[in-house]
């Protein structure tokens, strides 16, 4: 049975507390959405899909019970607080997406007569709530899409050795997983020979979580740390690398967590193909290219301490960014719950869309 990091029910919204994994599995209750925007901000709850999920619900919860004297006045208050979601993680696109989504939303139900105060709450909700329901069928599509696609290019029987970064399963997602949705269905054919993953520093997302998932479903699998990806690629035969994405440009460039730059290079070297699984509403249309994502840049007691204890010398500088920026030219595929497309494709895709 799948792990899962999103709790809700009748309008009560709780997390698990991923800062204290894997020692401890703690849920917290959100109330609304200062606690939604704490635990994004914090990282308590991690992963573009889960960041979009839970701050929405936060949302949901807190207006529920909310008076509004008008519908103007609840339109201006969903508004300001979807912005103050969306400032809690800005590298991810999912937060955003939905913020304007629901944004339409609400100001069509704010100008629809046949919407009272109460239809529209109910409405909202209603449609927040079904983004849970849909991100699980949608990860089990890119989960299967994944593995044909991987499985295309290897004749017979072979079983695979995938290597996967950070953390894109149950934990970071509503259920299933993106990246790790792919790794699933690839163990549920009987394809799969081992899984490698990296600690993902300095947050370790990949030791904490990846590793947790991947031990409660034993599925076979190493943890390495970041700086053996090269010597794993020419020593232990490498399949395939799939990892998850926070934002893809329309080019095809892919904001992922730090360290999958320097992945998918080792990739094209050693031959291996490298591929980006990830929603649909992860490709950003409005993104021409990677050089405009914005990079969040994260607390620097991230690198310089495990916990409470230091391990860097004091005075130090320090520079962490939480993302980077993989070009287009080294992916092999993008992976979604529409099919696989090539990088060079997505624009087609983007426009096929609008239309």
């Amino acid at each position: 049975m799948s792990l899962h990091s999103i709790k809700y029910e009748n309008g009560t919204l709780y997390i698990l507390d991923q800062l204290l994994l894997p020692a401890q599995s703690k849920y917290v209750q959100i109330k609304g959405v200062e606690d939604g925007w704490k635990v994004i901000n914090k990282m308590q709850v991690r992963g573009a899909p889960a960041i979009a999920i839970v701050g929405c619900l936060s949302l949901a919860v807190e207006i529920k019970d909310e008076k509004y004297d008008c519908k103007k006045s609840m339109r201006q208050d969903v508004e300001g607080k979807l912005n103050y979601l969306v400032s809690s993680r800005p590298t991810a696109v999912n937060m955003k997406l939905a913020a304007d989504e629901l944004l339409s939303l609400i100001n069509k139900m704010c100008d629809d007569d046949g919407f009272s105060i109460e239809k529209m709450k109910e409405r909202f909700v209603m449609v927040v709530e079904e983004m849970l329901n849909k991100d699980i069928s949608d990860n089990k599509s890119i989960g299967d899409y994944g593995a044909k696609e991987i499985l295309s290019h290897f004749s017979g029987d072979t079983n695979l050795r995938i290597l996967t970064h950070c953390n894109t399963g149950s934990l970071a997602t509503a259920g299933y997983g993106t990246a790790l949705g792919v790794i699933r269905s690839l163990f549920a054919l009987k394809r799969l020979e081992h899984v490698y993953c990296t600690e993902t520093r300095p947050y370790n997302q990949g030791a904490r979580l990846t590793a947790y998932e991947l031990v409660h479903e034993k599925i076979p699998a190493t943890l390495i740390v970041d700086s053996m990806v090269a010597a794993l690629m020419r020593l232990r035969n490498v399949s395939a690398v799939v990892v998850g994405a926070d934002r893809v440009a329309a080019n095809g460039d892919t904001a992922n967590k730090i360290g999958t730059y320097q992945i998918a290079v080792l990739a094209k070297f050693h031959n291996v193909p490298f591929y980006v699984a990830a929603p649909f509403t992860s490709i950003d249309a409005k993104i021409l290219s990677g050089d405009h994502i914005v990079i969040e840049e994260r607390p620097e007691q991230e690198m310089t301490h495990v916990g409470e204890h230091r391990i860097a010398a004091k005075g130090i500088s320090c520079w962490n960014p939480a993302f980077d920026v993989t070009p287009a030219g080294l992916i092999a595929g993008i992976i979604t719950e529409r099919g696989v497309f090539k990088p060079n494709d997505l624009l087609k895709a983007l426009n096929c869309q609008v239309e």
